[in-house]
């Protein structure tokens, strides 16, 4: 992510360090505003495809098999490399809430 202006939020983080953000609104590809919720900070990140409301947005890049953050915790890995701007769904991460360890 990069500082950004304050324009629009189109995502919200919910702490600093999280790999991904929620849309709070359709998001079209181009340069979207995040805020951090814990912080208020805001950034910028560049968008590579549709996001829907309230779906997750890469952050930063992933590799394959790396933990996705949210709230700071650990909520899935990745399928496959995801890079910043991508969505995050059920075809790219699988959640951690019930994996063995």
């Amino acid at each position: 992510m990069s500082e950004g202006s304050e324009g629009q939020v189109s995502c919200l983080a919910h702490r600093e360090g999280d790999t991904v953000a929620v849309a709070v609104q359709d998001v079209e590809p181009g340069n979207a505003e995040v805020a951090i919720l814990s912080t208020g900070a805001r950034s910028e990140v560049q968008v590579t495809e549709h996001i829907p409301l309230g779906h997750k947005l890469a952050l930063t890049d992933m590799a394959n098999g790396a933990s996705v953050i949210e709230y700071g915790e650990p909520i899935a890995l990745t399928l496959r490399p995801i890079v910043a701007g991508e969505m995050v769904h059920t075809h790219n991460i699988r959640s951690t809430k019930w994996q063995i360890t």
